[in-house]
């Protein structure tokens, strides 16, 4: 009988307690920052791929390939700690149908090109030096960490520009805010896969330009709860 009553009491304090606490009016919606920027540096992967019948000379001739690369990137003043080897294998090919083993072996370099007007000149001298394959070439900026914030600045304003607008017809102010949830995709930088061609100059021509790095756009979206008043 007495564990019945409890019951009730308490049930009747949650009843209570529950009509004490009041609503909170809010409003919920999403802001969108976007920046849209050109990039002043390139990050480019470079390979030298060997192949032959005998290991020991597969990977002297792609040793001998890679130093001239490395010797050319260093007349061209990239800083060393732009760019370094990434990866480097030497493995066997076995032919089934003709029951023989060949040997490949491979060396990529990665350069972090902070001056891009000395992109052509670079790819150029890549190639003539005995690389092989451009894995990718990424486009990117050096002040991205700075976009990022400008970018998560405009979408907080966009999502307080949307509130009052929301609210300017209901005679009511926005307030405080009680969440904000980041949505934002960590910038990832896409790169552009090139093909390996022929690098024929005209002769009439004293420059080229090849390339067209084009724009970057770093985004951010935010979810935001702002107290009406």
């Amino acid at each position: 009988m007495k564990k019945a009553a409890v019951i009730i009491a308490m049930l009747f304090m949650g009843m209570s307690y529950a009509q004490e606490v009041k609503q909170i009016p809010q409003i919920s919606l999403s802001g969108v920052g976007e920046i849209k920027v050109v990039p002043d540096q390139a990050s480019i992967m470079a390979t030298v791929e060997t192949k032959g019948n005998n290991a020991k000379d597969v990977k002297k001739e792609n040793d001998k390939q890679m130093e001239a690369v490395l010797k050319m990137i260093k007349r061209m003043n990239l800083a060393p700690a732009d760019y370094r080897t990434q990866r480097v294998s030497l493995n066997p090919i076995f032919d089934y149908e003709k029951k023989k083993t060949t040997y490949k072996a491979t060396q990529t370099v990665e350069i972090l090109l902070k001056d891009l007007s000395k992109y052509d000149e670079l790819m150029e001298g890549l190639v003539d030096q005995g690389i092989n394959r451009i894995d990718n070439v990424v486009f990117q900026s050096s002040k991205v960490a700075q976009y990022q914030s400008d970018a998560r600045k405009m979408a907080m304003k966009d999502a307080k520009l949307k509130a009052e607008d929301y609210v300017s017809v209901l005679g009511q102010k926005v307030g405080k805010a009680m969440t904000i949830t980041d949505n934002s995709q960590n910038y990832q930088p896409q790169p552009v896969y090139a093909r390996m061609k022929t690098m024929a100059m005209d002769e009439s021509a004293t420059t080229r330009e090849t390339l067209a790095e084009g724009e970057i756009t770093i985004t951010a979206n935010v979810s935001v709860s702002f107290i009406l008043e």
